[in-house]
């Protein structure tokens, strides 16, 4: 588009240009016309027409008036000439007529006598031009020579050619710029207007709700880079309106799951709690039986509380994160133990680390316990009894490393890149009472990122998934 204003633009420069060229030529033609004074020049080349008439009176002015073969001669000399010739002697005394039928014998010397062009026009198309008559032998002036002509043999036939030339120039040369704005016109019409009002309606079409309308351009020009820019952002919008969807869809579903899930251990407790109190219990073990039980689903309502308060948090963004200045080993060895008895508990074989190292970092105690034992216990979802989860921390790369693996059902290949999003659960056929909220691993990133740290995983369908979580050191 720039590339074709740039080049209309330069034609219609020249255009003008060569149009202002032949308007100043025609003005330079008629200001020339009109100033020139050729009057001399016309005169010399009258006088050269009848330079021989001249000769003939300078030779014979004084045998003129009495001798009827000079006049004859003179008769003959003007007639070739196509003029009418006077002879008049200074005293206006008339010597010689070339007019036959002329009974003129005396003239007014200061009214007939005209030197000059402009005096010497007598109608729009004769010329009455007067020359004196000089003396061969004397030298001295006896008299003046009045000679009659047409307009068409005094003054020369002005030549249209160039000012004719220059205006047809100037009318082509127009006519070349109206054709140039119609096709400007048109072009703009077609290649800016129309795409423009296109992409107006698309947007209103996004205003709408409608994001499936798709913005096209034929030809990749500026307004089809445009076109690309805009169709990009509409899929943007799309994707995100999509995604905003399903977040609302999910955080509902979280909610209804979350409240069905408290609700069953809620039950469960109250019942136990019931049988106690009317003594279904016969003895002290069979009321620790029931108290294990009670402190299980009473875990249960913690962890989804607490998966619901820190999803609630990191919406708005407010999950705290209070690093301190703290020994690696001692703050590990308090989150594991309890976790490995839990474990165990279930059939599942835990490995804790052989050795931890101690190193000074910079860590928040309780956040860390979140994301470890998340990621247990999610592990523990993918895991049955006979399979095992390894716990290993090492230094690595200068800093510490947390290693969590399963030799559980692992993650599908499909399911990875979603696998730190909120609310994503995968598409394992769990069992309902085991599958989650589908926020713990969003909640794992978001605390290790907070230490400056990172968070990766490793899967095979069928084999187990290994976490690897890096934590910078002091």
């Amino acid at each position: 588009m720039t590339d074709w204003i740039r080049k209309w633009f330069n034609v219609v420069i020249i255009s003008l240009l060569l149009i202002i060229g032949c308007a100043v030529g025609l003005l330079w033609d008629n200001y020339r016309s009109e100033s020139k004074d050729d009057s001399r020049y016309v005169i010399n080349q009258v006088r050269l027409q009848v330079s021989d008439i001249m000769l003939f009176l300078e030779q014979y002015n004084g045998e003129i008036k009495d001798d009827p073969t000079l006049q004859d001669t003179l008769q003959a000399l003007s007639q070739d000439h196509q003029v009418s010739l006077i002879f008049a002697q200074l005293d206006g005394r008339i010597m010689y007529n070339s007019s036959p039928n002329n009974t003129l014998q005396h003239i007014h010397l200061k009214t007939s006598l005209h030197y000059d062009l402009y005096h010497a026009r007598v109608e729009k198309d004769a010329y009455s031009i007067a020359f004196p008559v000089v003396d061969e032998v004397s030298q001295i002036q006896v008299g003046n020579a009045i000679f009659g002509m047409s307009a068409s043999r005094v003054v020369p036939k002005k030549s249209y050619a160039t000012p004719l030339f220059l205006f047809t120039m100037i009318t082509l040369l127009l006519l070349i710029l109206c054709l140039l704005m119609v096709l400007i016109k048109n072009k703009v019409h077609r290649d800016i207007i129309q795409p423009i009002h296109h992409l107006k309606d698309s947007s209103e079409a996004i205003m709408k709700g409608n994001y499936e309308q798709e913005a096209t351009h034929v030809i990749m020009d500026e307004i089809g880079e445009v076109y690309a820019v805009f169709d990009q952002m509409r899929m943007e919008i799309m994707h995100l309106n999509l995604r905003r969807d399903e977040q609302e869809k999910a955080q509902k579903e979280l909610i209804t799951n979350i409240s069905h899930e408290i609700k069953t251990p809620l039950t469960t407790l109250r019942a136990y709690i019931e049988a106690i109190r009317e003594g279904v219990c016969p003895d002290m073990a069979s009321v620790m039986e029931y108290v294990d039980v009670m402190h299980n689903n009473a875990d249960t309502m913690t962890r989804l509380t607490e998966d619901l308060l820190l999803h609630a948090l990191q919406e708005l963004g407010q999950i705290s994160v209070t690093l301190t200045e703290q020994y690696s080993r001692d703050m590990l060895l308090k989150i594991l133990q309890p976790m490995g008895h839990y474990v165990r508990t279930t059939g599942v074989d835990f490995i804790e680390p052989t050795d931890i190292p101690n190193m000074l970092i910079r860590a928040d105690a309780n956040r860390l316990e979140q994301v470890i034992s998340n990621l247990i216990a999610n592990a523990l979802k993918h895991t049955s009894a006979g399979d095992s989860i390894t716990v290993n921390i090492e230094l690595s790369l200068g800093q510490l490393k947390i290693t969590i693996a399963d030799t559980g059902k692992g993650i599908l290949p499909q399911d990875m890149p979603f696998v730190f999003d909120r609310y994503f659960k995968g598409k394992q056929h769990l069992n309902p009472v085991n599958e989650g909220t589908g926020l713990g691993l969003s909640i794992c990133k978001h605390i290790i990122e907070a230490h400056d740290g990172s968070i990766s995983f490793k899967s095979v369908h069928g084999q187990g998934t290994v976490f690897h979580c890096w934590i910078p050191l002091c």
